[in-house]
Order: structure tokens, then C-alpha cells, then sequence
């Protein structure tokens, strides 16, 4: 019987992952089986373009997949039961289905965290997934000039949306609402750089502003304040799906699923995760952020972790570290802002178009690597090794 391995979710680590588990294992010993809600690998990091009115080209995961001999499943996942090694999904028609797993890798990512604030499930837009991104397309194109909007959050995706928002539509008062100071851990000169790019694109910053409300066309500060918003775009934070801490996994506080340095489950060893869903601390103490780069790393290191124990080979040890951040303001404009080994910005970074470009250039560059996933490694696929053999595998030093 082969090995069953189910990857849950296709995002840029679930899509990584699978792509390269199916071109480094036989399949004559491997089945690997893909289940994604959607049937598109749909780029996060682009969504907040989307919304603002580009028209974008997501790849379908069948051509991500073409040649590979992954089985891709468009369902819906409601349940993993990780005692019984299955997973319960609904399909696009409603059906209610089972998969069963002997290895699965976690990938379902994060969603936006309302943290309570009322209104905000029932009038606010985001930006974190496909169908959401094009509700919000669709009412930023209703809205006439004048119209305002509020994007809550002065994190990464606050940012961005601020700025792509203003930039697309000039027309409309774009305003960010910040419980601090925007971009408060870039270094001196960015966050100039930062406050120079508000201004130009006109974008309205309330700092040291919390939210605590969300109506049809205002949002109500902790102050009492009302902040004028025909559109209220909630991005304060993410947050994970529930599903793992019902399973049984062992989760820490935010609902992530606890790992050890292979990214394999600390409770249920047949169970892998990567991405924003993983609790894994990375090479400077501290836990990885939410990131497209931690997603990179942890996939890079979860694949790397089942090959070498299904087929007896030595478990290699994948870099974890974080580089900086990548802000986009708008199409012509960015921050490229690096940090040291403590996740403290460094005094340089790079603006204006040569960041742009080279942001622009990471984007390209993440989605070439979800159909190339294993460029550069060895061709050959290797055979599986007994169960027992798996057991004696050791991590590498």
C-alpha cells in the first residue's frame, strides 16, 4: 500500500511543499493528495492590488500541479482527527467526504483577527483571501469620488492597502487608523520615508487610534472619536483557524500548532505544519512571524524533514531566520527594511523605485518557485524505506 500523504491547504507553503514532496518521492511508493478550498493558487501578497482595481491572473492549481502526480482536491476542510489519521472535508457541492493521511502537512494559514471589536464581522472588508479581496473590489468600484475609506491596522497589509488604496483611486479620502505609530520598527530613515509616501498619496493617518467599534459608515475610536468610512477595512492582525486546537494538536496561546525544529508536531508525529499556522522558534529564539518568508522557510524545512525520514536518509537543518520587511506603497514606491539577528531594524534600508522593483521582483520570484518548487535539487526520486528504518532517522546537527 503507498504511503499516504495529505497536504491541507495550497498557499505559497502548502503549494511549495506538495510540488516538491511529489518530485523527489517515487510514486510508486507516495500518493500525495492536495485540498484547497479554492482552485486557484491565489498570492496573497497581491490581494490588496485586487481590491484596488488591478486585474490580476491567479495560476489554477491543476496547472501548478500538471506532470507532478498530485491528486488535488477543491474542498473545504472541516475536521482532522488526528488519532484516526483522517481528515473530514466538503466538497464545492456540498458533500460531505473523508481522507486518510499516514503523513499530513498543516498548511491552512490565517485569516483576519477581529479581536471581538463588534461591527467589525458584519461591515468590515480585508484583504486576507480571494473571495474577501474581490467583495471589497467590488465595493471600492461602487464608490463614488469623495467616498471615504479607513484601513485599520499600521501592520505590513495596513500599509500597503493605505497606500495601493490611495494610489488606484485618487478620488476617493483614504485614511489608516493606528493603535501606535505606523511602521514604529522601521529605522529613522524609513519611517521618514514612510511619512513622506503618506503625504504624497494623500493618505490620512490617525495615530495612537484603537477601534473599538465598526458601523455601515463610520468607525468609533477608543476615545469616543468618529472616524468618517463609506468602506472600513479591517487588517489588525491574523489570526488562525480553530481547527487545529479542536483536533486534539498541541497548540500554543495564538492557536498555532506547536512544532519541533523539523516542523513536526510535538504531539502527533505523523502530523507536519508550516506557515502562519506553525509555532516554531526560529534561529534567534524568538517565534517566526506571520510571513511569506517564514512560510518559504518552514515548508523548505517540513519537505526536507519527510523525505529524508520516509526514505532513511539524515534530516537536514533549514536556516530560520528573518531578513527584513518588504512594504510596497503603492506600484512605484516601497521600503525594503533589513534587520539583525534579534529581528531589530538595521539603520539602512532601501526605498522609492529600486525597492519597488526589487519587492516586485520577490513577488515573481514566490510564484515562479510554487511551479518550479524543486529547481535546482537532484532529479531522481527515491524509493520509500520501512517503517521501522523511519524510526531510526536522526535530525542532523
Amino acid at each position: 500500500m503507498k504511503h499516504r500523504i495529505v497536504v491541507l491547504g495550497a498557499g505559497y507553503a502548502g503549494a511549495f511543499a506538495a510540488g516538491n514532496l511529489a518530485r523527489r518521492l517515487s510514486p510508486a511508493d507516495a500518493e500525495i493528495t492536495v485540498v484547497n478550498a479554492v482552485p486557484d493558487f491565489v498570492e496573497r501578497m497581491r490581494l490588496h492590488q485586487l481590491a484596488g482595481g488591478q486585474d490580476l491572473a491567479f495560476r489554477k492549481l491543476s496547472d501548478v500541479f500538471a506532470g507532478t502526480g498530485v491528486r488535488l482536491r477543491v474542498a473545504r476542510v472541516t475536521g482532522v482527527d488526528p488519532e484516526r489519521g483522517t481528515v473530514a472535508v466538503t466538497d464545492a457541492d456540498g458533500a460531505d467526504g473523508e481522507l486518510a493521511y499516514d503523513t499530513l502537512l498543516y498548511a491552512l494559514g490565517s485569516s483576519v483577527a477581529h479581536h471581538g471589536v463588534p461591527g467589525v464581522a458584519e461591515y468590515a472588508f480585508d484583504v486576507t483571501g480571494l473571495s474577501s479581496a474581490l467583495r471589497l473590489r467590488e465595493r471600492l468600484a461602487g464608490l463614488g469620488g469623495g467616498g471615504t475609506v479607513l484601513v485599520v491596522g499600521e501592520g505590513l497589509t495596513g500599509i500597503e492597502a493605505a497606500t495601493e488604496f490611495a494610489e488606484s483611486r485618487p478620488d476617493l479620502s483614504v485614511a489608516l487608523a493606528a493603535r501606535g505609530e505606523p511602521g514604529a520598527w522601521l529605522a529613522p530613515k524609513a519611517r521618514r520615508h514612510l511619512r513622506r509616501a503618506f503625504d504624497r498619496l494623500g493618505v490620512t493617518v490617525h495615530e495612537h487610534t484603537g477601534v473599538e467599534a465598526v458601523e455601515p459608515s463610520r468607525a468609533i475610536a477608543a476615545d469616543g472619536t468618529s472616524i468618517a468610512a463609506d468602506v472600513t477595512v479591517w487588517s489588525a492582525g491574523f489570526a488562525v483557524h480553530p481547527l487545529a486546537a479542536a483536533s486534539g494538536l498541541q497548540v500554543a496561546g495564538t492557536g498555532q500548532i506547536v512544532v519541533d525544529r523539523t516542523m513536526r508536531s510535538v504531539s502527533h508525529p505523523d502530523v507536519y505544519a508550516v506557515g502562519d499556522c506553525v509555532h516554531v522558534i526560529g534561529d534567534n529564539g524568538r517565534p517566526l512571524p506571520m510571513s511569506c518568508a517564514s512560510a518559504g522557510y518552514t515548508a523548505m524545512q517540513a519537505t526536507a524533514a519527510i523525505i529524508a525520514r520516509l526514505t532513511g536518509g539524515e534530516v537536514p537543518t533549514i536556516a530560520l531566520k528573518y531578513h527584513g520587511n518588504h512594504i510596497s506603497l503603492g506600484r512605484r514606491d516601497a521600503i525594503f527594511q533589513t534587520v539583525d539577528a534579534d529581528a531589530r531594524s538595521n539603520s539602512w534600508y532601501l526605498g522609492g523605485r529600486t525597492a519597488a522593483w526589487f519587492k516586485s521582483g520577490v513577488l515573481a520570484g514566490a510564484g515562479w518557485n510554487i511551479a518550479h518548487p524543486a529547481f535546482g535539487l537532484p532529479r531522481r526520486k527515491r524509493r520509500l524505506v520501512t517503517a521501522p528504518d523511519r524510526a531510526a532517522v536522526k535530525v542532523a546537527a
